[in-house]
């Protein structure tokens, strides 16, 4: 079964911009239940659907699969939960690994994420200057919580 185990983190200042070209992502949710989410994203010209477990610790069972560009704009147009996510996604190559990072627009602006995802729970990775406080466990900050609860409303 697919996993994946991912750490979050906040973002201080604006120095990862100097390091990657942002690409926008577009993304709503059919289903934001804890114990299994399911995503309609749009990056560019391609278009995914996504099945997510609960998530333990760091991990979860995730599944994604290509769809027709058209069919998620129909989709995410009538039948996603509002507001849908809109969000900068910067890649940063660290060594064998690549960190993610998401500075959001809309309901969620101001707030800048930074993901690693990696192999083992305990893998021991680096920390660029720019990442800040980590929020793995904070579910406030996955982006189907940022459907009902903006970022915009907790400041």
């Amino acid at each position: 079964m697919p996993k994946e185990i991912e750490r979050k983190f906040l973002v201080n200042g604006l120095e990862f911009k100097n390091l990657s070209r942002g690409i926008l992502i577009r993304q709503g949710f059919l289903s934001s239940d804890k114990e299994r989410v399911v995503r309609i994203r749009i990056i560019e010209n391609k278009a995914f659907i996504t099945i997510k477990g609960i998530s333990t610790g760091a991990s979860r069972s995730e599944f994604e699969y290509e769809i027709p560009k058209i069919d998620a704009e129909v989709i995410m147009n009538e039948l996603c939960e509002k507001p849908i996510i809109e969000k900068y996604r910067y890649r940063i190559n660290s060594g064998n690994l690549v960190w993610e990072v998401d500075e959001f627009r809309g309901p969620n602006e101001g707030l800048i994420i930074a993901e690693i995802e990696i192999e083992q729970e305990n893998q021991k990775f680096d920390i660029p200057d720019w990442i800040g406080k980590e929020v793995t466990d904070d579910p406030r900050y996955y982006n189907s919580n940022l459907v009902r609860n903006p970022f915009t409303n907790w400041i």
